[in-house]
């Protein structure tokens, strides 16, 4: 396995000497031109017999889809393999002399911020024994596949990251694939890996429905923190999607984080653990085993458009909380600028707000009060995340909630660009303030900022909650009608507008502090009315 996918890697980055986009597919990769003309036809012919055609022996895909278990492939097939690439190593090396090319090797892919994939505790060497224990007696796993298993977990214990998941998630397959086959009654589906049928793989396991568009029972069977688990893992765009990048090559072997490993064995554990026959009950209340069992039962989503929107949130509103801490001059300075004194337009934005927010206040916690400060005092930190916190659905999210996520998420993504571009704005002016190095035009111009950020901070505020209230709603939009859901998302696309042309404003190179006014008077008013006709979607919640 290792070796099919380091190779389909390697082919890849051939390909590129002559081809623009690499193929996605193996079986379109090996009968390219590109590699037929640094390697012959006929060397690919026989690369494709081997890992590239369903009519042929196909080993990559029986292997990475745990049809095979060890006894079933020969020693010869591995050895070929070894010999065909080295022989594709010495035609590659002649062709490169030939054409004098340079073949450039694509960066492989990295996991980035690993905490957020962090949804089990460590497990030691005592948790692995019990692991070892379990694998013996799980109805979860294929007794001919047992070896896969065991070689699994003692890769991890040597600490071969890498090749405990290459060898883990093929049986984590096979095992679905039981459970699939039995809870939806087609075990004529079980060993199907065959080139005139349909392979039973994660893809189709995953799927709210069946090919004859009956229900799959297996996500009701698994329940939802465990498929949500899985689709985290292989399938959500942003997740790590660690079968396909494993399985392309696109991963350093060597480098394969310990933390993901970790989760991938902890989550097959528990699947051993359910899948179990009821003498194995002492397994489940094991004082190992069940802090385990409680992680998975309480797993939600990482990586699905509604929680990444949520992360998207608080991360806005911990950089809009940076605002009161950053130096600025005297407030005298601002009230001396013509124009400037009294605020009466930014009063005027603020008593807007506060009429939005009195539209929402009674969907929001009890303990939400709203003195004389009504948006930086209700809407907090510490509201957004309790509210972040309320569980919304994430599995088979239909169209119409995915299209609103995305226009939800542009907006958040701009409230935040702007929140940037003034912290960054106003840490650069100050100094150049203190330094007296403005001129007259940007000194006033600094002065109006300061001015502009006493809206701006409570409208980013206000429109993270209405954002907020909204996602945790989201699958409300569905019971709209195609005139009403038009309408809601010409409206969400106002709110986007408004906040591109406020990154645009606040940017340094515009600096338009006026204008920011003018703007966000336009979109409260809109924000209001559309309120006030009650079709946002917290509202048709009651």
């Amino acid at each position: 396995m290792k070796l099919t996918s380091c190779l389909e890697r390697a082919l890849g980055d051939v390909y590129l000497l002559n081809g623009k986009d690499c193929p996605f597919l193996l079986r379109d990769l090996l009968a390219s031109e590109q590699l037929a003309v640094v390697f012959g036809k006929d060397v690919m012919d026989v690369l494709r017999v081997f890992i590239g055609s369903p009519y042929g022996l196909n080993l990559r895909n029986v292997l990475w889809h745990g049809f095979a278990s060890p006894q079933e492939i020969p020693a010869q097939y591995c050895g070929m393999l070894l010999f065909l690439t080295a022989g594709l190593g010495q035609l590659l090396q002649t062709y490169l002399l030939k054409t004098k090319y340079i073949l450039v090797h694509r960066p492989y892919v990295t996991f980035i911020s690993l905490e957020e994939l962090v949804a089990f505790p460590d497990l030691n060497h005592e948790t692995l024994c019990v692991a070892e224990e379990l694998v013996q007696v799980s109805n979860f796993v294929f007794k001919s596949m047992v070896p896969f298993w065991m070689a699994a977990l003692t890769a991890f214990k040597q600490s071969r990251y890498a090749d405990c998941v290459i060898l883990l998630l093929p049986q984590l397959e096979a095992g679905l694939r039981l459970l699939f086959t039995t809870t939806n009654k087609c075990p004529n589906r079980l060993l199907t890996a065959e080139p005139s049928a349909l392979y039973t793989t994660f893809d189709e396991m995953l799927k709210k429905h069946l090919d004859n568009e009956e229900i799959n029972q297996l996500p009701s069977v698994l329940e939802e923190p465990a498929m949500e688990f899985l689709w985290d893992f292989l399938n959500h765009q942003e997740g790590p999607r660690i079968r396909d990048h494993l399985s392309h090559g696109e991963i350093n072997l060597k480098t394969f984080p310990r933390e993901l490993a970790n989760q991938i064995v902890a989550f097959a554990i528990t699947l051993l653990c359910r899948f179990s026959d009821e003498d194995t009950v002492a397994f489940k209340e094991h004082v190992i085993i069940k802090p385990l069992m409680t992680c998975a039962s309480c797993y939600r989503s990482q990586f699905h458009p509604i929680s990444r929107l949520k992360k998207q949130v608080l991360e806005c509103m911990k950089s809009i909380h940076l605002w009161p801490e950053l130096p600025t001059v005297s407030e005298e300075y601002v009230q001396a600028v013509k124009g400037l004194e009294g605020n009466t337009e930014t009063s005027s934005l603020i008593l807007k707000m506060a009429e939005i927010l009195s539209q929402v206040q009674q969907y929001l916690p009890q303990d939400c009060c709203s003195p004389d400060d009504p948006i930086n005092s209700v809407v907090t930190e510490r509201l957004l995340v309790k509210l972040c916190d309320k569980h919304v659905c994430t599995l088979y999210s239909p169209r119409p909630v995915l299209e609103v996520l995305v226009v939800l998420r542009k907006i958040c993504t701009q409230c935040h660009q702007v929140s940037e571009q003034v912290i960054a704005s106003i840490e650069l002016r100050y100094k150049q303030w203190m330094k007296k190095t403005l001129r007259s035009r940007q000194r006033h111009n600094y002065l109006r900022m300061l001015n502009s950020i006493k809206f701006l901070s409570p409208v980013l505020r206000l429109i993270l909650l209405l954002i907020t209230l909204e996602v945790i709603n989201v699958h409300l939009v569905c019971k709209k009608t195609p005139s009403d859901y038009q309408q809601y998302l010409k409206f969400l696309k106002s709110v986007l507008q408004y906040t591109e042309n406020l990154v645009t404003y606040t940017s340094p190179e515009k600096n338009k502090w006026d204008e920011t006014e003018e703007l966000t008077n336009k979109a409260l008013i809109k924000i209001r009315n559309f309120s006030d006709r009650k079709l946002t979607l917290i509202q048709s919640a009651t």
